[in-house]
């Protein structure tokens, strides 16, 4: 499919309002995504080589917060236990539209992928089945911080033995000088790659009472609570991270 490009903010603004998840950004998304969030189709593949490690047969994997299906995608392909299946869930019914029009694409590519069902869901509501992978990639982040132990907690009850969540951040760091140095990097890997200052200004403007980042020591201290017994950086790219987490 192709990609449109991500021009949302490159007109000036007299206002600017919260961003959400509508089909405008669905729209753009792969292309914003990509532009935005250094390391992402490296969290993205891997996160399906971490499946085939942790996945065990006849069990569910879940991917929440599942935007397009860039991660359910890769589950697939890497994913080959007997018995699995995919869930894949999203708030977003622009999302979910878009993402089901991805997938069966993809199906009609390979041959022998694991089946997978998309709903549209608010994921803290969700009643989570046995699970043996759960991805979690950028979206913690777009949740209330005073719900996201319990969604944790939910996450960490439903984990078979031996099984991992993997979750994907942006950080942001208790030290001043560690957070203004990383955040320059983020902008400048924006600047690189297309973006001018007042799209990055007026993307910042719409997103910033709505992406309510936390710090890893933050991260590490609410898993360990959830009932967590590892965590594990696997990846950081400037002030973007993903865990692994396990029972």
């Amino acid at each position: 499919m192709t990609h449109v490009p991500d021009r949302l903010f490159t007109t000036p603004l007299a206002q600017v309002p919260d961003f959400t998840f509508n089909e405008d950004v669905v729209r753009v998304f792969p292309d914003m995504i990509k532009r935005s969030v250094p390391g992402y189709p490296t969290i993205v593949e891997n996160t399906g080589v971490l499946a085939a490690q942790f996945a065990q047969a006849n069990s569910t994997l879940y991917d929440l917060g599942c935007s397009l299906g860039a991660v359910t995608q890769a589950m697939r392909r890497h994913v080959s236990h007997s018995g699995c299946k995919v869930i894949a869930v999203d708030n977003s019914a622009a999302m979910v539209e878009r993402c089901r029009e991805h997938l069966n694409a993809q199906d009609a590519m390979f041959q022998e992928l694991l089946p997978v069902t998309v709903l549209e869901a608010d994921i803290l509501n969700l009643t989570l089945e046995p699970t043996s992978l759960v991805a979690l990639n950028f979206t913690l982040q777009f949740i209330a911080p005073e719900q996201r132990l319990e969604l944790l907690q939910k996450i960490r009850q439903a984990l078979l033995p031996e099984g991992a969540l993997v979750l994907s951040e942006k950080l942001r760091f208790n030290d001043a000088a560690e957070h203004d140095l990383l955040n320059e990097l983020h902008l400048a890997f924006k600047r690189a790659n297309g973006y001018s200052e007042l799209e990055i200004a007026q993307k910042r403007r719409a997103i910033e009472k709505v992406m309510l980042p936390d710090s890893l020591e933050e991260h590490r201290e609410r898993l360990y609570s959830a009932g967590f017994s590892q965590v594990v950086v696997w990846f950081q790219c400037f002030n973007f991270a993903s865990l692994i987490a396990r029972p």
